[in-house]
């Protein structure tokens, strides 16, 4: 099984909703999952309402740290725009960046702008893999 880790700073947002939508085309052929490099004490609530809104509750989901443990048998890492906000995974893993706005701060109608973008390119990732 293929496997994908999305990682964030503070995977309250952008990283949750790319495995959620991953895990949700890949109907179990593939696993994603993610994690922060700063994690959050909780999901940012406005990604959790506009990730409702598309018919998928991460209400129960909680940040998680990144581990090494987690890039074993991992086959792609995106990060989700870790490079502007000046903090990155370790880059000894090759990666993909896909430089999306942090939802945090931002009214619903901006993380709805960003929730579509990551649904975007999880469509096309699901695609390429």
């Amino acid at each position: 099984m293929r496997k994908v880790l999305f990682v964030c700073v503070h995977n309250a947002g952008r990283s949750q909703m790319a495995e959620a939508f991953f895990n949700q085309l890949a109907k179990g052929k593939a696993e994603g999952f993610s994690a922060g490099t700063q994690p959050s004490d909780k999901l940012n609530p406005v990604v959790v309402e506009a990730m409702h809104e598309v018919g998928i509750d991460i209400s129960n989901r909680k940040p998680s740290p990144l581990t090494l443990e987690m890039l074993e048998g991992v086959d792609k890492i995106i990060t989700m725009g870790c490079g502007v906000e000046g903090v990155c995974p370790a880059s000894f893993v090759p990666t993909e960046d896909w430089q999306l706005d942090d939802p945090e701060g931002k009214s619903l109608e901006q993380v709805r702008q960003i929730r579509d973008k990551v649904k975007a390119r999880i469509e096309e990732l699901h695609k390429e893999l």
